[in-house]
């Protein structure tokens, strides 16, 4: 599971430090701890409204599949409980603004919620994100019983596609091109007014190119585009096209190749589940 459980770049080299020069990853017994199935202490964790980091106890339970968070250590019921199998964890130092930093998302009302937390301790925050991708290891294997690890470990926790900022406009395409930042998490693009918002202002989901979806650069003929930038992206979704600005022709390109990318590449019958959710979600 070492093998299995090796964490992305941005935090990798916390990881290579606590595990051969500190030994601090192995009991003596010569279990890791974040095998032990369970996982419970303390996090500073951003607030939904007032963006200040408080304490809060989180509780990982892999009998439970769940990651529970308190607001009080003595708390009898939980802020949040979160199904194991919705969630995602990066490494988020430099959006945090903090080198143990860690984003935590999940599925909440068909909606991403994003939790932002750190931990004083290098150490304390790997272990939580390992022993995250612990859990969900062990809950894949019981849903997929005849799948083969390396089958399933790219369903674990995964960086986000690209980051950054572009301007769009509305549904109507009258209203003013505003600038938002961008997510895209595999086939979810998801927009923010701000980086360490909780929830997405909007979500588009990019499906494969022969269903309909594609992307272009460029804005449609007459589009008024009021914005301080100038490079247009034209996205178009079997319901309805979306449009957005970047800063440069460079960064134009990048997003172009993300999205063209994800809308080539097959759809999983997961995807398609998740599809059919956007399409009817309130």
């Amino acid at each position: 599971m070492d093998a299995i459980l090796n964490i992305e770049l941005k935090g990798k080299s916390q990881w290579i430090r606590a595990k051969y020069e500190r030994k601090e990853f192995c009991e003596p017994g010569g279990r890791f701890t974040y095998e032990e199935g369970t996982r419970d202490g303390m996090l500073l964790k951003r607030g939904r409204d007032n963006g200040q980091f408080l304490s809060r106890r989180f509780v990982l339970s892999e009998r439970e599949g769940t990651l529970k968070y308190f607001t009080k250590y003595d708390a009898k019921e939980p802020k949040a409980v979160i199904k194991v199998d919705t969630i995602n964890a990066t490494f988020q130092p430099e959006k945090i603004g903090n080198p143990n930093g860690l984003q935590i998302t999940y599925l909440k009302d068909y909606s991403t919620r994003n939790v932002f937390v750190y931990h004083d301790s290098g150490k304390e925050i790997v272990d939580w994100f390992n022993s995250i991708r612990a859990v969900q290891l062990h809950y894949l294997k019981v849903a997929f019983p005849g799948a083969t690890d390396a089958e399933l470990v790219p369903k674990l926790t995964r960086n986000f596609l690209k980051e950054g900022y572009m301007e769009k406009t509305g549904p109507r395409q009258t209203e003013g091109f505003k600038k938002r930042w961008f997510t895209l998490d595999h086939r979810r693009l998801m927009y923010f007014k701000d980086p360490l918002d909780a929830f997405a202002k909007g979500e588009v989901f990019l499906g494969n190119r022969d269903h309909g979806y594609s992307a272009s650069p460029g804005l449609p003929a007459g589009t008024h585009c009021n914005g301080a930038w100038q490079y247009g992206v034209t996205i178009q979704t079997p319901d309805r096209c979306f449009l957005f600005t970047c800063e440069s022709e460079g960064d134009q390109q990048d997003w172009l190749k993300h999205f063209n990318d994800v809308m080539s590449a097959q759809m999983s019958p997961q995807e398609y589940t998740m599809e059919a959710l956007f399409k009817h979600r309130p």
